[in-house]
């Protein structure tokens, strides 16, 4: 009896093991950590990991992938870089980057060289994005001309680059600036605004513009909100006085001062000349009225300028001072704006 039991045991041990034997293991699932993003015309592009290394095109995105600690991981910018105040201040390394490309011009070939896993480029440039495509290198197309596109566009920095965490805090300070302004001004009487562009006082922004926007968040009506371009667009004379705006703002970068346009005969019967509410908009860092992070800044200024009873005139230094210290760790100063 107890030799027939021991061979019914050996007998199912064999059995046993055999069967383990022919039993494959169960295939292991490996984890996607591919990223994909739709870009702002519309492309998708798909990274298999957060980007390491990254080229901007756009001073836009630069300033952006800066204001969420990402300098480390530029490595080409926008041409004329070494223009820019707030790199001097704040990325002095960025100075030596190679420049690569701008809104009229993009270096392929030196984008080639650097071997980005990504590369932002303006809408300009959206030809140049399937250039690089067809050479396998990832391209992003950003076209950040309003509230919601900024707002868009951070996000897609912060998922490309993995800083989503980043991403939704900076978006989270816009929106509360942005409702916080807009809140402040929505009973209040709105003025007429003309927002007067770099290279003349007869150029000026669009309805479709960044520019136009703020106007209206921070509580004035953008005369040139009916003009249908997406770019700046040069206007007559007669049809800025036919406009007759209450308020002109003067952007930061114009190529001529606040006196050129006030000791203008062909202006003088405005009334923003004659009640002399002309204004140069701050600051000599960067333009505050560019669809990037400090342009919240702006918002408060625009603000305290066309409703001083509701918002402070100085309020946008006290939040120009913190903004500053918070994003880029800089002790500045009421004289630096």
């Amino acid at each position: 009896m107890k030799k027939l039991l021991v061979l019914v045991l050996s007998l199912f041990m064999v059995l046993s093991l055999a069967g383990c034997k022919d039993q494959k293991d169960p295939p292991s699932q490996e984890i996607d950590t591919s990223i994909v993003i739709t870009d702002q015309i519309g492309r998708q592009v798909t990274l298999e990991k957060p980007a390491e290394k990254v080229v901007s095109t756009y001073y836009l995105v630069t300033a952006s992938l800066l204001t969420l600690g990402l300098k480390d991981r530029i490595v080409g910018v926008e041409l004329k870089a070494n223009s820019r105040q707030l790199y001097r201040l704040a990325a002095k390394e960025m100075l030596e980057l190679p420049g690569v490309g701008s809104g009229k011009e993009i270096n392929i070939e030196e984008i080639a060289k650097l071997e980005p896993d990504i590369v932002f480029l303006p809408k300009k440039q959206k030809d140049a994005a399937e250039v690089l495509s067809d050479l396998g290198i990832p391209s992003i197309v950003v076209d950040p001309e309003s509230y919601d596109r900024f707002n868009e566009l951070i996000m897609i920095i912060g998922k490309v680059c993995g800083v989503e965490d980043r991403a939704t805090q900076l978006i989270s300070y816009y929106d509360g600036v942005v409702d916080e302004v807009s809140s402040l001004a929505e009973d209040a009487t709105r003025p007429s605004v003309y927002i007067a562009g770099d290279s003349s006082w007869l150029h000026t922004c669009t309805g479709k513009m960044y520019q136009s926007e703020m106007t209206k968040i921070a509580g004035g009506e953008c005369v040139s909100a009916s003009l249908d371009s997406d770019k700046w667009t040069d206007i007559s004379i007669e049809q800025l006085l036919q406009w007759d705006p209450e308020y002109i703002f003067v952007v930061n970068y114009a190529e001529y001062g606040i006196d050129d346009l006030m000791n203008e005969e062909t202006l003088k019967d405005l009334k923003a000349v004659k009640e002399n509410k002309v204004f140069m908009i701050p600051s000599a860092i960067e333009a505050w009225d560019y669809p990037q992070p400090s342009s919240v800044l702006g918002l408060y200024w625009m603000a305290g300028i066309l409703h001083p009873e509701l918002v402070a005139p100085d309020r946008y230094l006290e939040e120009a001072l913190a903004f500053y210290k918070t994003y880029y760790d800089l002790d500045l100063s009421n004289e630096d704006f």
